[in-house]
């Protein structure tokens, strides 16, 4: 059973908008956030966001067009991405951590769990 499952990607012209949702099942996280993967390039994160006290974090290359934000009773996560570019093309993954303590929200290790990622592709 996958804990996490992300929903909302597509294609979108350059400008637009898009609202991916990952949806967490089965337990209780303590920080949730997103990743992103483009081709050839590694995994970056994108924004977290704390589950206890609603702390946001944010790359930079996305402050001010993105917005993470959660649902306590639906246990989900969303970012709203506006403005997107062509650069924002990659493959978006959701993640999760099961456990407490003290971490680096923007360290893909920190995290353990992971969504099975979805497509966003924004067209110039």
């Amino acid at each position: 059973q996958v804990p996490l499952v992300e929903s909302g990607g597509g294609l979108v012209q350059a400008g637009g908008s898009l609202r991916l949702s990952c949806a967490a099942s089965g337990r209780t996280f303590y920080a949730m956030g997103w990743f992103r993967q483009a081709p050839g390039k590694e995994r970056e994160f994108v924004a977290a966001i704390s589950w206890s006290d609603g702390s946001i974090y944010y790359a930079d290359s996305v402050k001010g067009r993105f917005t993470i934000s959660r649902d306590n009773a639906k246990k989900t996560v969303y970012l709203q991405m506006n403005s997107l570019k062509p650069e924002d093309t990659a493959v978006y993954y959701c993640a999760a951590r099961g456990y407490s303590g003290h971490m680096y929200y923007t360290d893909s290790d920190q995290y353990n769990y992971w969504g099975r990622g979805t497509q966003v592709t924004v067209s110039s």
